[in-house]
């Protein structure tokens, strides 16, 4: 039979999903985890790779010359060489569309948060506070109400449209910018990024890292931004000068921030963003619901069907 590793499954699937689908295709190893030097042993000479994020280099594929196959357990795929998997004739394909919906959700959650401190004022009321209060209620923040407000979304593919159209659903005016977006815009109105910049009370992320994304949030795009906005980043860390964000939360010209995504990760016991006032910090999670981790799984599955078929799809190496 044919060989499948997965080389660090376990964020995919840490117990409550079934590897199934795959052990139907061939002789499948999965590893929770595999450091670097474990690399080359474990894929030893398996003809399809998966990996999340673990790296796959040119030295790694010089050592393992029977993979044909890498399936990325992700969408981005900057983790593996793709230049060399080219030249050698292997296929890379990644898995664009699984978390559209549950990284939608969690940009709220963050932003309600935000906007209500419920986990707070939860922990207060535990503690006692609103029994021994004074009054009938009480709250320790400023309370936000999102509607009217305007919403504006930095990158309109999938996951920007479908924050638009929560946002919508509360009310809320949304702009959007994308160099890149083309055709129906769903209805939303797309700008230039400075009128973004100045008009928007909630700016949300949703661009993919590139060289010209890498720190698109410093201190020069805060400078034009409104004074007291909210800034939610739910796509890669480095989108944001850290360093620029954190002076910004801690003058008040940005009001807060809700980041599931760092610089470098797991964060740092060093990142400014752990001494910055406001900032609310989760560690990338927002792909992670079960069901967004079942579409995930079952895309990878026919990512290998349609390879071993002879017609791969979501291939990102051409």
């Amino acid at each position: 039979m044919s060989k499948i590793v997965v080389l660090d499954g376990y964020t995919l699937n840490p117990g409550d999903l079934s590897w199934e689908g795959l052990e139907q295709l061939g002789d499948l190893t999965v590893y929770d985890r595999t450091s670097e030097d474990q690399i080359v042993s474990r894929i030893g000479d398996a003809e399809y790779v998966f990996v999340n994020k673990v790296p796959i280099t040119r030295a790694t594929l010089d050592a393992c010359p029977n993979v044909k196959f890498i399936g990325v357990l992700a969408t981005g795929y900057n983790i593996v060489d793709v230049e060399a998997a080219k030249e050698k004739g292997i296929i890379v394909s990644n898995v664009p569309t699984y978390g559209t919906d549950s990284v939608a959700q969690f940009v709220f959650a963050l932003l309600l948060e935000i906007c209500h401190h419920v986990g707070h004022h939860s922990q207060a009321v535990f503690e006692g506070r609103w029994t021994t209060n004074q009054d009938w209620c009480f709250w320790d923040y400023p309370l936000i109400e999102l509607a009217g407000k305007t919403m504006g979304i930095i990158g309109f593919g999938r996951i920007g449209r479908a924050t638009a159209r929560i946002a919508r659903a509360f009310g809320m005016e949304v702009v959007a910018h994308d160099n890149y977006a083309a055709g129906d815009t769903d209805g939303f109105r797309l700008v230039e990024l400075d009128e973004l910049l100045a008009t928007s009370d909630v700016i949300s992320l949703h661009v993919p890292l590139t060289p010209e994304t890498k720190g698109l949030i410093n201190k020069e795009t805060i400078a034009k931004m409104k004074d007291g906005v909210i800034i939610i980043n739910t796509a890669r860390g480095p989108l944001i000068v850290e360093e620029d964000l954190k002076a910004a939360l801690d003058s008040g010209k940005v009001y807060a921030a809700g980041l599931d995504v760092v610089s470098v990760e797991p964060i740092r016991k060093d990142n400014v963003l752990l001494t910055c006032k406001n900032v609310f910090l989760t560690p990338h999670i927002a792909w992670a619901p079960k069901e967004s981790r079942q579409r995930l799984m079952d895309i990878t599955v026919e990512n290998l069907r349609q390879f071993m078929a002879g017609n791969p799809i979501n291939v990102v190496n051409r």
